[in-house]
């Protein structure tokens, strides 16, 4: 009994400590705020940080209601070969849930 114990005390550690990545924005924000005409670059920087900051609340707000290998599988996308970005994280957690409810039909 015991033994069960301690597996569940842990396993329910590591969920916990699968939250919502902690990911550098800033030098995509600088340069996405570099290619916009509309606004002054500072303001763009402070749009584009902005969104971010939503983004990441949305994904604290929803993060366990989307399956682990989804969420690995869109940190992992947006890690790769690019600046990384909450707003991408959330767009391909949600376009992957409607995937999946499509494929369900």
């Amino acid at each position: 009994m015991f033994p069960s114990a301690v597996f569940f005390a842990l396993g329910g550690a590591l969920l916990v400590a699968d939250g919502v990545p902690t990911l550098n924005i800033e030098t995509g924000c600088r340069a996405a705020a570099k290619m916009g005409d509309r606004l002054s670059l500072d303001e763009s920087l402070r749009q584009c940080l902005s969104d971010e900051k939503r983004a990441r609340s949305e994904l604290e707000k929803q993060w366990s209601q989307f399956p682990p290998a989804l969420r690995q599988r869109c940190v992992a996308t947006t890690e790769t070969g690019g600046d990384p970005s909450y707003v991408e994280v959330l767009v391909c957690l949600q376009m992957g849930v409607d995937a999946a409810q499509m494929e369900k039909r």
